[in-house]
This record gives structure tokens, C-alpha cells and sequence, in this order.
């Protein structure tokens, strides 16, 4: 059986964070664990920890994952930006040593114009900064992008450099199926399936792979539009999603929908049309 499961909301309290992905089928999750449109976060407690670690265990689930917030942005030339940046990534993976969350999700970020190697050094500082300052076994996961205008991230040999810098051991990717469609890489078939994962295998390694976002896109292969539809109703469709999913190092990974809640489907749904679709 694959292991599916879906972002889900803290609203309310870590531990019904918990409750909600019972609720929806999943038997992985992700969280953001504090509000993920702001800079401040409310500190957590103990009744927060406890709830939280206690109610996993008592679920059964896992992994759960982690989201970084929205607006830090680690290759930013904006100094407060940046500073900003590292400081809650830095928090970020204390928050998740403290929970027991074995994963941090980020994306890489954006040079702002300044141009891709300058960006790159920055947040290359910016994670190594991060990582003397909150020590541990917390690793982090590189999410790839869809190759927007200064976005770093956009293909995989980008996010090898970055990775090629920081210790092995605290880094990993998380594979966006959406993200790479719309940056270019084919996924509609067996056959684009299993050249894209060569491509990435050649330029990272499947090795280096931990967490997997499974989303259809809206746009057309290489439009770089970062839009997320349910499974098979996108432009990956059916048929990507199956032989996606046939491959055996995907397979075993943690696979995290980000996918719409709409009139047509829901959380559930989607998780539903990923075990059809594995064959389950």
C-alpha cells in the first residue's frame, strides 16, 4: 500500500491537526506549525507539544511533515528579508525538533533580479546559518519549483548545486509533481515518466528523494504556472499519475496532495484517486 495523505489545517490546536488527518483517509500528512502569512509565530507551550505528540502516537500516522511559512524568502538581496529568513527558518526546524516532526519542506526561494549564482550563495549561507544555529536531526527537504522568473529551484540541476553544499545528512528533496510539470518536465506517460526521474536521478539522485507532493496542473508542460488541480484532472492526467506511481522508489515515499477542496472533491477524494490509481 502507498502511503497518501494531504496538507491539513492546525486550526484549533496542533493535535486536532492530528484528528482532521484521520478524518480525511490520510496515513501521512503535512502541516504549517504556526500561521503561514505572517513573520511572527506564537511560541509553542507545553500543552501544545504534549497534545500533539501524544495524539500522533496514540494515530498511528506518519510521517508528518512541515511547511515553511510563506513569506521568508533565503536568497533574497533584501537584507531585513533575509535576516528575517534565516532567523525563522532557524525557528522552524527548532519547532520541529520540539514536536518530533522529522522534515522541514522549503522552497528555494527568489534572487529578485540579482541573477541565479548570487542567489544561490545566499541561500546557501542562509540554511548553513540556520543549521549551527538550531542543531539536530531535523532534515531538510528542497522543494522544486516551476521555473518562475527568478525563482531558483526551476530544475534539478539547480537544486543539485544547492544540495552539493550543505551536509548530506540534513538534506533531501521533495519532489512537487505539479512544480516539475509546469518547469518542463513530462510526466504523462511511462515513458516521460521514467525519462524525467532519469533526468532527476542523473542530476540528483532518487536516493536524495524523501517526500513527494502529488498535484495535477492546470498548465501545459513548461508554462511555469504554479497551479494545482485534482488528481487526473489536470494536464498530467490518468495516465501520468498511474505510471507515476507505478515506480517503485515513489511508491515507498510519503505522497502529500496540495491538491483544491472544492464542490467536485475534497481532501478525501484526491487520496482516494491516488490508491485507485496505484492500483489499490
Amino acid at each position: 500500500m502507498i502511503r497518501a495523505g494531504c496538507h491539513v489545517s492546525i486550526a484549533g490546536s496542533l493535535a486536532d491537526a492530528v484528528r482532521r488527518a484521520g478524518e480525511r483517509g490520510c496515513a501521512c500528512f503535512q502541516i504549517f506549525s504556526r500561521n503561514p502569512r505572517g513573520w511572527r509565530s506564537r511560541e509553542l507551550i507545553d500543552a501544545d507539544i504534549a497534545g500533539f505528540r501524544e495524539r500522533l502516537a496514540a494515530s498511528g500516522l506518519g510521517p508528518v511533515v512541515d511547511h515553511m511559512p510563506y513569506l521568508p524568502n533565503l536568497a533574497s538581496p533584501k537584507k531585513e528579508v533575509y535576516q528575517r529568513s534565516v532567523e525563522t527558518l532557524t525557528a522552524e526546524l527548532k519547532r520541529c525538533d520540539t514536536l518530533g516532526i522529522p522534515d522541514l519542506v522549503m522552497h528555494l526561494g527568489s534572487h529578485l533580479g540579482t541573477g541565479i549564482e548570487e542567489g544561490r550563495v545566499r541561500l546557501i549561507d542562509g540554511i548553513l546559518r540556520s543549521f549551527d544555529a538550531a542543531p539536530g536531526k531535523v532534515g531538510l527537504l528542497l522543494e522544486n519549483t516551476s521555473g518562475t522568473k527568478n525563482s531558483l529551484g526551476g530544475t534539478f540541476e539547480d537544486i543539485a548545486l544547492v544540495l552539493d553544499a550543505l551536509p548530506g545528512e540534513r538534506t533531501a528533496v521533495c519532489f512537487d509533481t505539479c512544480h516539475a510539470f509546469a518547469a518542463g518536465y513530462d510526466l504523462r506517460n511511462a515513458e516521460t515518466v521514467r525519462e524525467s526521474l532519469d533526468l532527476f536521478d542523473g542530476a540528483i539522485g532518487l536516493d536524495r528523494l524523501r517526500v513527494v507532493h502529488c498535484n495535477d496542473c492546470k498548465g501545459a508542460l513548461g508554462s511555469h504556472l504554479d497551479r494545482h488541480e485534482h488528481i487526473g484532472l489536470g494536464a498530467i492526467g490518468d495516465a501520468g499519475f498511474r505510471a507515476f506511481l507505478a515506480v517503485p522508489a515513489i511508491r515507498s515515499l510519503p505522497l502529500i496532495c496540495e491538491t483544491p477542496v472544492d464542490d467536485f472533491r475534497d481532501d478525501a477524494g484526491n487520496i482516494r484517486r491516488l490508491h485507485e490509481l496505484a492500483g489499490e
